[in-house]
């Protein structure tokens, strides 16, 4: 099988591309500067060169705050982009997973969010992610897949767990909010999902799933777990409440996702979030300082 991963060069994307190589896939990874998602011929193009079976969608505009007052170029990467890679992908006969985000959902509730659950985004980020879902369903409504994930952290790009490991060695304390909870999730995880769930795909399996680890936390919780990971006193972290740091864009009081579809298909249960962060810790911290200048 033929995939193709676009937006290869972030987070996400390179950690797909890394899980597919390593399992002996034929894979192309694209980045920004080889493929412009909002630009319809340049996708076509690219399927028509590369023929792909499988494309994973992994470009996205991804500053919640930023998109705020952006919302039009948020909404052509994260909503046009998808429709462009459905369309060409419907043409070339070949099926799309296309990562979205728990942003779609209000944020409000108290027990993990069900893949069938009313969306309700309550910002433009959430907004324009939600746009490509639908763009998905439309054009590939049974060769194609949304995979929702939500607050990843990774060995490449911008992360909360990166920056608590940079905060570690600079800062004698840290406060960190406390009045939010989810998943957190490393990449190279749903980078593993996202290959299960491939071979699946257009056999039975179409629509929404759910990436995330089990459990939850908060983020401060999150912060501890960093430094205790890194053999640091997690006392240094001090909780604080969200009005602490405003941002433009509200953040989810609750954003955990439950992951029902997975199970019907047979695939490996999501692994505890704690065990995860200290399996993905010394990987991180030691790319973050190969990349220190």
């Amino acid at each position: 099988m033929r995939w193709l991963v676009t937006g290869a060069g972030g987070m996400l994307g390179r950690d797909t591309v890394d899980e597919l190589t390593r399992r002996g896939e034929d894979v192309t990874g694209l980045d920004h500067a080889a493929l412009d998602v909002t630009q319809q011929q340049a996708v076509e193009g690219a399927l028509a060169d590369h023929r792909p079976d499988l494309v994973v969608n992994c470009a996205a505009y991804t500053d919640v705050d930023d998109a705020e007052t952006d919302e039009e170029r948020a909404l052509r990467i994260n909503g046009d982009g998808p429709r462009h890679l459905a369309r060409a992908c419907a043409a070339h006969d070949a099926r799309l997973i296309h990562v979205s985000t728990d942003y779609v959902f209000a944020g409000d509730a108290t027990t993990p969010y069900p893949e069938d659950h009313p969306t309700a985004p309550r910002t433009a980020y959430g907004r324009t992610k939600l746009a490509g879902e639908r763009a998905v369903v439309q054009e590939l409504p049974t060769s194609g897949a949304i995979v929702r994930t939500a607050w990843l952290y990774g060995a490449h790009g911008r992360s909360f767990v990166r920056t608590m490991i940079d905060l570690e060695s600079r800062r004698d304390t840290l406060r960190v909010v406390d009045h939010q909870r989810g998943q957190p999730t490393w990449s190279a995880d749903v980078a593993a999902r996202l290959a299960d769930l491939g071979p699946h795909l257009g056999r039975g399996a179409s629509g929404v799933f759910h990436a995330t680890s089990s459990g939850e936390a908060g983020w401060y919780e999150l912060a501890r777990e960093v430094f205790r990971g890194l053999g640091a006193d997690p006392d240094r972290v001090r909780p604080v409440g969200s009005e602490a740091f405003p941002r433009p864009a509200p953040r989810p009081a609750y954003s955990a996702l439950a992951h029902g579809r997975r199970q019907e298909l047979g695939l490996s249960p999501p692994r505890d979030w704690r065990a995860v962060l200290h399996e993905a810790l010394p990987l991180i911290r030691k790319e973050s300082l190969r990349e220190t200048p």
